[in-house]
């Protein structure tokens, strides 16, 4: 009778190990690297996942910040890192779909260089207005913007980020001619529109919620293809433009060769944690949507679906990657 050879005994072993292996990650803490600022709301939605995942392993999630470059620097460090099952980015639209449109080279491919894992959350974007300017609703906005084309000035994060693109293509979608006022980031933006400065501003839904709880800001509009829960007052575009629907996003991908079975178990984990009714209830809180649990592969089919939302949206505006 022959022995078994070594290449079988070696691969009923790893086949022995293989699920045991699955079960026994993470053994060590787990990173995520994030290309916001901390206190921005991506920044608390990581951590409130990281926080309830560390409790259900047993393991520190460190969420490491690195800001900067329009998400270039965090996504350069994230794909670089090792893809062992112990690093992961937790990305946004500008990372993985918006960044090859607006930079002619990136040092890094959002494509290549990422596997996906979870997607985690959308955030539509608001159109709200100072509270001196007379319109209280996208058709009174509109009016009155054709009533004095060009004296309405619209704030927005940077003019090549997800917020100035979408300002932009407001004017496209309703014939607006608002005067473009990009900024350098959320909170300017909203603050001169608050003093007056400028009269209409789009920003992510997280960033303009605490504006419209005080008070400080009308809204009158949202990007999103559904009402957002705590503003159901408020419409879409998508109501009145049909296929008007953009959303900002987040995302956990992980290094290229990141090994499946990790993969596979931050997916499963991540929608039991997203399922709990506080964190879904915090989620609404910040403004984003959770749509129900989904798998690695559908977030792939997503990503390729922005990609290609994206590439008509660049072209509708005219942007030309610098």
């Amino acid at each position: 009778m022959k022995k078994p050879s070594r290449v079988l005994l070696l691969a009923a072993f790893a086949a022995a190990i293989g699920p045991a292996a699955a079960q026994d990650w993470p053994n060590k803490p787990v990173k995520w690297i994030l290309s916001q600022p901390a206190g921005a709301s991506p920044d608390i939605t990581a951590r409130l996942v990281a926080d309830r995942l560390a409790k259900m392993w047993g393991q520190q999630v460190i969420v490491d910040n690195r800001p900067g470059g329009q998400n270039v620097i965090g996504a350069q460090l994230a794909a670089k890192s090792p893809a062992d099952g112990y690093n992961y980015f937790w990305a946004t639209t500008a990372a993985l779909v918006s960044n090859p449109f607006t930079f002619k080279s990136l040092p890094y491919d959002p494509e290549r260089d990422f596997v996906p894992v979870a997607l985690i959350g959308k955030s539509p974007m608001v159109v709200a207005v100072n509270n001196s300017v007379p319109a209280k609703s996208l058709a009174e906005l509109i009016a009155l913007d054709k009533s004095q084309p060009g004296k309405l000035a619209a704030a927005n994060e940077g003019a090549k980020t997800f917020g100035g693109m979408m300002s932009q293509a407001l004017n496209i979608a309703t014939g607006m001619r608002l005067l473009q006022v990009p900024y350098n980031g959320v909170a300017p933006a909203l603050q001169d529109t608050v003093a007056g400065r400028t009269q209409v501003v789009l920003v992510s839904s997280g960033a303009m919620t605490p504006f419209i709880k005080r008070g400080d800001l009308r809204p009158i509009a949202v990007t999103s293809g559904r009402r957002v829960t705590g503003m159901e007052n408020v419409p879409t575009l998508a109501e009145t433009y049909p296929g008007f629907e953009y959303v900002g996003w987040f995302a956990l991908v992980a290094p290229t060769g990141t090994p499946a079975e990790p993969v596979q178990k931050l997916n499963r984990d991540v929608n039991k944690v997203l399922a709990d009714a506080e964190v879904s209830g915090r989620l609404r809180e910040l403004g984003a949507i959770y749509d129900g649990p989904g798998t690695p592969l559908d977030l792939a089919e997503f990503l390729k679906a922005e990609r290609a939302r994206w590439a008509k949206l660049v072209k509708d505006i005219g942007l030309q990657p610098e």
